[in-house]
């Protein structure tokens, strides 16, 4: 039986940064992980090149059953100190939009600073290893693994969530937490493009591979409203703008777009085009294209199709009145559209839902119920917006983990 004061158990974001700093602060730390290569969710992130924070993260950007249950750790560690981190190894980036943080080469940079800091702590690794049970006898954690016999008083659980099964993502993480009494939220893709009914999504087959800046909203009461880039796919939406609106799309509820690439609602956006019309003499394909300069041809000439439109296309200006514009500006300003599913967790960024947060101290995050088992990162019912906001909770969660376990050396 090999013991440790602390058994990490989950090589990614979280874990690679609680076992640094616990190791660095003294304690004897251990590291297992299932996988060959170390960190591959930071590897594939940002096309290569780690988003790895977001300088405008607050408590807002994150969505959990207890909005304000990332508070504490966010503000233990905060953007400013991994970015001092990032500072000290010497890796250039750059911000590259609203705030997001990314490396101007590959995101290994990261990965190698992190393993670093792990080396640094004098942290054992075990991997590629497995975990096969855990036990606790009221004062030790055991853990059978393929490495033989582990021993701690403190078990940190950062297996991530069920996004990219490639790359080996497990439910490990929500079956420990059930073992030792814990509720979960129920768990589901986020950050994920979003797919429609083939028939419905017909007229739009052709535009995959189209993007255009809109404003896009979720189907959840408080969802808010995200100005990025919507981008057609062959089965339906992706881009930065559904991804985020997916967070906060409940199955058999609409999401809404505003396509006009500026702030505006329906009846303002009427009163526009009523004006708009005045003295116009183009047909209303062309005068459409005008009114929306930022959409391609094509895109006016699928969107014209829409039967709701059908009152519109081919006709002269001139000869549109309110009955034929009202429909025309609902659709532009608040194009709502149900969507028969998502990509699943191959293409999610995140997982939304997991570990409640009730079961969880919000200062440590210590167990309410098992003394000394911590939960942290992705397993966590805690999601943030895309743009570097769900690395932020994983260097902050973990950081928040390992200074609780060494206020208790």
């Amino acid at each position: 039986m090999q013991q440790f004061d602390v058994v990490v158990i989950g090589a990614g974001a979280a874990g690679l940064m609680c076992a640094a700093k616990a190791g660095q602060g003294g304690l004897r730390v251990a590291l297992l992980d299932h996988s060959e290569k170390l960190a591959e969710k930071i590897r594939i992130s940002g096309g290569g090149r780690c988003n790895f924070t977001n300088v405008n993260v607050s408590e807002e950007n994150f969505i959990s059953e207890n909005p304000r249950f990332a508070r504490a750790a966010l503000a233990r560690y905060t953007p400013a100190d991994f970015i001092s981190l990032v500072k000290q190894y010497n890796i250039p980036f750059h911000e590259k939009h609203k705030g997001q943080l990314f490396c101007d080469r590959k995101s290994d940079d990261i990965i190698d600073m992190l393993a670093a800091e792990c080396n640094a702590g004098k942290v054992k690794w075990f991997r590629p290893h497995s975990v096969s049970a855990v036990e606790h006898d009221g004062t030790q954690f055991k853990l059978a693994t393929t490495a033989g016999p582990l021993q701690a008083r403190h078990l940190v659980v950062a297996t991530g969530g069920l996004p990219v099964p490639k790359i080996g993502a497990t439910d490990f993480g929500m079956k420990l937490a059930k073992q030792f009494g814990h509720s979960l939220v129920d768990q589901r893709p986020a950050l994920v493009p979003l797919t429609f009914d083939s028939a419905l999504w017909e007229p739009f087959v052709e535009l995959a591979g189209v993007a255009l800046p809109v404003s896009s909203r979720g189907s959840e009461p408080l969802a808010p409203w995200f100005d990025e880039d919507l981008l057609f796919t062959h089965r339906g939406l992706s881009g930065p703008a559904v991804l985020q609106a997916s967070t906060y799309w409940n199955p058999g509820k609409p999401i809404t777009l505003n396509l006009c690439g500026k702030p505006v609602d329906a009846a303002e956006l009427q009163t526009e085009l009523l004006q708009a019309t005045l003295g116009a003499r183009a047909n209303a394909d062309n005068w459409f294209a005008a009114q929306v300069p930022h959409w391609p041809k094509r895109l006016v000439q699928a969107w014209l199709k829409k039967p709701e439109l059908q009152a519109v296309a081919g006709r002269k200006v001139a000869e549109l009145g309110k009955k034929q514009l009202g429909p025309l500006a609902q659709a532009l300003a608040a194009w709502q559209v149900v969507p028969s599913g998502t990509e699943g967790y191959k293409k999610a960024e995140v997982m939304r839902g997991g570990v409640s947060t009730a079961d969880l101290q919000p200062k440590t995050l210590e167990s309410r119920k098992i003394p000394g088992l911590y939960f942290i990162g992705e397993v966590v019912d805690v999601t943030g917006w895309l743009g570097g906001y769900n690395f932020q909770w994983a260097w902050a969660s973990g950081t928040t983990a390992a200074l609780a376990i060494l206020g208790q050396k």
